[in-house]
């Protein structure tokens, strides 16, 4: 049905349906007249000081202080698990915190989008920041590894809303000014993204422990609840579904799509993550997890083209738009990189080049702080530049570039090796922001926000996982190679007896030496600098296929849109008075910051 023609239907049933006065008002005021977009207003017709309203600062805070958190939650303690569980394990299970977080967080992304477009946002959001505070609180505490993975479950189950609030700050400014609202957003994660490494490892030099990294999120989801609960007052479900029921969505919503979605996804990620770690990439665990999860998530797009539900959980008319679908694959592929080498290019960093825990913590955050200042950028100049079809364009050949080149990296050129990969991840994350903010625009109907941001971003972390797989695979199959092929012979070479070649490739990862039979000082910086010579030559080839995604990447980014011509004043969503309903601001009733 056409959206502008069902919005004013619905109006029209207004009096079938006992209703507040105010909600009438709503109704009549902005249902009756919404455009075909799904637009509520515009600017210039939003009560004077609307913006300066304490609702809106508010909920900004709220959104900036929930994305910190859910980014954060893991962030932190990700770059130091070894050290976690060296003091409360050892545990088998110690993987299992990080995909607790991954998976939680990519089976949510979609459903705290979906559901809120329908339902309302309000208290999706809110539970979200309860959620991540619970979790950091259990990690805080936590005596045994089994309890962080807990812990942990709930930071992700927490973080797939936090991580959303790219579409409510989206929402709520006009659409011209969804760049620069969403690098406010990426600004208040900047401490975790761009220094969560060091930060970790900082807590471990001045405070001799892990523990801090949970105090310090439990006062940022503690601000974000607060800030949500408050000020965070968008349309309720009646307000956006006049004359329905809940009811009759909930008996309508998509059951068999929601139970293929997340048991396909989360068995098909689930056999991605084990494999390389938890069990061989040939064992039937893998396999299995992988074929099972795969046929179930085939299963779900089957069901949601051809068993027609009523409330679909991914309405597959958003896949028309070719331009969006080649932004979201785009944009997926792009920012693998990230993630990959979130985990590769720290082992990289004290494998080849340092021991210190602070100076190889700063180093550790180059990836993370180059994709921040990346997003910050877009917010500043996202608009500014023009056509976003070549800003994306231009940003994945940009980093494909730089990290391509970084495959020049030996033990004895940190300062080039750093470079490169700091500026390709400064393009990566500029178009990583792009990306997010163009998923929410490039499509027909603003009232899909969410389900199109949540698609994108579910997408985003399958692709991501995949290519992590793909990334961590290729490292541990070349290690495999340039070890053995390098260190011994340098050893020998440098007077090891032939004997204890074997003993020195097994203490080194430990760097406990002691005990080897004929090893001296010299013959120990020559071994210490051939394993280093021969791991950079693993890590040339992981960067240079890296540019086989970039070449996609490129390719997939000729197609995207450009949203210059949707530029424009109009707004999406407005926030109301917590008492009446009004929206805020309305008839004089400004409540100032």
């Amino acid at each position: 049905m056409d959206p502008g023609r069902e919005n004013t239907e619905k109006a029209e049933n207004v009096s079938n349906v006992s209703m507040s006065e105010e909600t009438k008002s709503y109704v009549q005021v902005h249902h009756a007249d919404a455009a075909a977009q799904g637009f509520e207003t515009s600017a210039d017709e939003l009560p004077k000081n609307y913006y300066r309203s304490a609702y809106f600062i508010g909920t900004m805070i709220a959104c900036g202080a929930a994305f910190a958190s859910g980014v954060g939650g893991f962030a932190l303690s990700a770059a130091i698990l070894g050290v976690i569980n060296a003091d409360i394990g050892p545990s088998p299970y110690l993987t299992w915190v990080a995909m607790a977080y991954t998976l939680t967080v990519a089976i949510g992304l979609l459903l705290v989008g979906r559901l809120s477009d329908l339902f309302g946002r309000r208290w999706f959001f809110i539970s979200g920041s309860v959620f991540g505070l619970i979790g950091c609180i259990v990690c805080a505490v936590a005596q045994s590894v089994e309890t962080l993975i807990g812990g942990t479950t709930l930071i992700g189950l927490g973080a797939a809303s936090q991580i959303s609030v790219v579409f409510v700050t989206a929402e709520l400014v006009p659409v011209k000014h969804r760049f620069l609202a969403n690098g406010f957003v990426f600004l208040w994660a900047t401490p975790f993204t761009g220094m969560g490494p060091s930060i970790a490892y900082a807590f471990l030099v001045y405070y001799g422990s892990w523990r801090p990294c949970y105090y310090l999120m439990i006062g940022m989801n503690t601000l974000a609840t607060a800030c949500w609960f408050f000020f965070y007052y968008p349309p309720t479900f009646e307000m956006k579904h006049p004359g329905q029921r809940i009811k009759s969505y909930l008996l309508n919503f998509d059951i068999v799509g929601l139970f293929l979605f997340v048991g396909g996804v989360l068995i098909f990620l689930m056999g991605l993550s084990w494999g390389g770690g938890l069990y061989a990439w040939n064992s039937a665990h893998v396999l299995g997890a992988i074929i099972v999860g795969g046929a179930a998530t085939v299963a779900f797009v089957l069901w949601e083209w051809f068993g027609n539900p009523k409330e679909p959980l991914m309405p597959l008319h958003l896949f028309k738009n070719l331009a969006w679908v080649a932004l979201i694959f785009c944009l997926s592929i792009s920012v693998t990189v990230y993630y990959a080498f979130a985990i590769v290019w720290p082992q990289m960093v004290f494998g080849v080049y340092e021991t210190d825990l602070i100076r190889g913590g700063l180093l550790c955050t180059l990836v993370g702080a180059g994709t921040n200042i990346g997003q910050l950028c877009s917010g500043l100049f996202g608009r500014a530049l023009g056509n976003h079809r070549w800003q994306f364009t231009g940003g994945c050949i940009i980093g494909g570039v730089f990290l391509g080149a970084a495959a020049c990296c030996t033990p004895y050129n940190l300062g080039l090796t750093s470079a490169f990969v700091t500026i390709g991840s400064l393009a990566l994350g500029y178009t990583d922001s792009i990306g997010l903010t163009m998923a929410g625009i490039a499509i027909a109907n603003q009232e899909d926000i969410g389900t199109a941001v949540g698609i994108a971003g579910c997408v985003r972390s399958i692709v991501s996982t995949i290519g992590t797989a793909i990334y961590t695979v290729i490292l541990s199959n070349r290690l495999a190679q340039t070890i053995p092929a390098h260190v011994p012979p340098a050893l020998i070479s440098a007077g090891l007896p032939e004997s204890s070649v074997a003993d020195f490739l097994t203490a080194y990862p430990t760097g406990t030496f002691e005990g080897i039979a004929g090893l001296t000082p010299t013959i120990l910086a020559a071994g210490v600098r051939a394993y280093k010579e021969a791991s950079a030559k693993a890590y040339q080839t992981v960067f240079l296929s890296t540019i086989a995604f970039s070449v996609v990447a490129v390719i997939l980014a000729l197609f995207t849109a450009n949203g210059m011509n949707m530029m424009t004043d109009d707004v999406a969503t407005t926030l109301h008075e917590r008492k009446t309903k009004k929206v805020v601001g309305k008839e004089g009733d400004v409540v100032e910051a």
